[in-house]
């Protein structure tokens, strides 16, 4: 849970470090302000997937169920700024399905956290194992990072995939072609 008193005065002290004066008319109500985002960037740190993830229905059919283009929002725990991309999501049912709409969400808890981007791929893609105990899940992100782009290096527009094979996907390449022939379409 956020702590709203202590992150504006840990804004507050920000502010001056850089040199800026905490009360000119444009800064005097930033800390509050950044501390009500943070409560709202990171909401994730409070909230169990397995809540998302444990309304099921049962189906017959076990193909692959594909969710693409997720859009993420997330902060890097290494510099706290933004990365954003897409998730995509295939699971091969064992019976039961969940609604759609849970995946998203799933990412959704994961994603509002501090957050690496590879941890975050393998978070979603064990909570679907966890909690849906499917034949097998993958999970593949593709991200912009502002870390990479806005400093230090500065490459905009570069982005960094990653991909988690889990159960069935793990050992089976022409699953693992289907998801990435389906991704592109």
């Amino acid at each position: 849970m956020v702590n709203r008193e202590k992150v504006k005065e840990a804004v507050r002290l920000l502010l001056e470090g850089i040199g800026e004066d905490v009360n000119r008319e444009g800064l005097a109500e930033t800390p509050d302000r950044i501390a009500r985002m943070y409560e709202e960037l990171l909401a994730g740190m409070d909230e169990d997937p397995a809540i998302h993830l444990s309304k099921t229905f049962h189906a017959s059919n076990n193909e692959m169920v594909l969710e693409k283009d997720i859009t993420l929002y997330s902060m890097c725990e290494h510099h706290m700024l933004p990365f954003y991309g897409k998730a995509h999501i295939a699971y091969i049912p064992n019976e039961k399905v969940v609604g759609l709409s849970k995946l998203a969400r799933t990412v959704e808890v994961y994603a509002r956290r501090l957050q690496i981007q590879e941890q975050l791929t393998a978070q979603i893609a064990d909570a679907l194992m966890e909690n849906l105990m499917p034949k097998g899940v993958m999970v593949m992100i593709e991200a912009e990072h502002m870390c990479m782009t806005m400093r230090g290096v500065k490459k905009p527009g570069s982005k960094t995939v990653t991909y988690v094979c889990r159960g069935a996907f793990e050992n089976d390449v022409n699953l693992q072609n289907a998801f990435f022939n389906m991704v592109k379409e």
